[in-house]
């Protein structure tokens, strides 16, 4: 990864872009799904030059999973822009508050149509099952599992449109990739598990969370992922390490802090 661009632009995503830039144009609102643990990395501009004309509100999924200091101070700086809330799907008032800021945003629209957008696995059908109140959408922690457009009729009349993830062509950074694949919107096929983790323990060091953060080595002795001769199978422990990560076992840990 280092010294590299992830090449990431398949067929699927190419179609799914220009698709896009089309069914935009029949709907009133758009909703920007973002994951509170990446609110830089986790938006992609050609998303938001597509939609740059439509209302549009902005959610930061995974609110459970995040530093609750650094989401208020996303969210904050965020609103400056537009509309945005964090969202924690699991907790009781996460849904009702979700629905409550749509209603807002989408007083006096012509039709009750709504697009929500975003880079894979930002959550997308996790907001659309809070906005319907039921498991409606397909959910699932990696990138990749939308792959077409699917229509929602919710019961307050609103029609939802889910779209395929579309992560941007290049990623540029290096602190980028890292932070992508460590939230699960890159493949893991894509990248080398074992150097995004190196990547995330050297940032966890400058972090106040470094102390939750486990070294590779250290997990994968305590989980059993030990090869002949005592030595570390850290390949496999690599992949259990970012699931692990994932389900935030390693603490609420935003890898892009928002200046105070």
């Amino acid at each position: 990864m280092t010294g590299g661009t992830i090449q990431w632009y398949p067929g699927h995503m190419a179609r799914a872009m220009r698709r896009l830039a089309e069914d935009v144009k029949i709907v009133d609102l758009v909703i920007e799904v973002i994951d509170a643990r990446v609110p830089l990395s986790g938006a992609n501009p050609a998303l938001d030059r597509v939609a740059a004309n439509k209302v549009r509100l902005r959610v930061l999924t995974r609110e459970d999973l995040a530093d609750p200091e650094q989401t208020r101070r996303w969210v904050e700086r965020l609103r400056e822009t537009r509309p945005t809330i964090a969202l924690a799907a699991k907790e009781p008032s996460g849904p009702a508050r979700l629905r409550a800021a749509v209603t807002a945003v989408a007083a006096g629209l012509r039709s009750p149509r709504a697009l929500v957008l975003g880079i894979p696995n930002a959550g997308k059908s996790t907001v659309i099952n809070a906005l319907a109140g039921r498991k409606v959408a397909r959910t699932e922690d990696r990138a990749g599992v939308t792959r077409g457009i699917q229509w929602f009729r919710l019961e307050n009349g609103l029609e939802v449109m889910d779209t395929a993830g579309i992560l941007a062509p290049k990623i540029e950074t290096d602190e980028a990739q890292w932070r992508l694949a460590m939230v699960g919107a890159v493949p893991r096929a894509r990248f080398d598990a074992e150097e995004v983790i190196a990547r995330f323990q050297r940032w966890a060091e400058g972090a106040s969370a470094s102390n939750a953060v486990p070294k590779l080595e250290t997990f994968a002795q305590s989980r059993g992922f030990i090869r002949h001769g005592n030595v570390s199978d850290v390949h496999n422990a690599a992949l259990a390490y970012m699931k692990e990560f994932g389900e935030g076992r390693f603490g609420r840990l935003t890898l892009e802090e928002a200046a105070p």
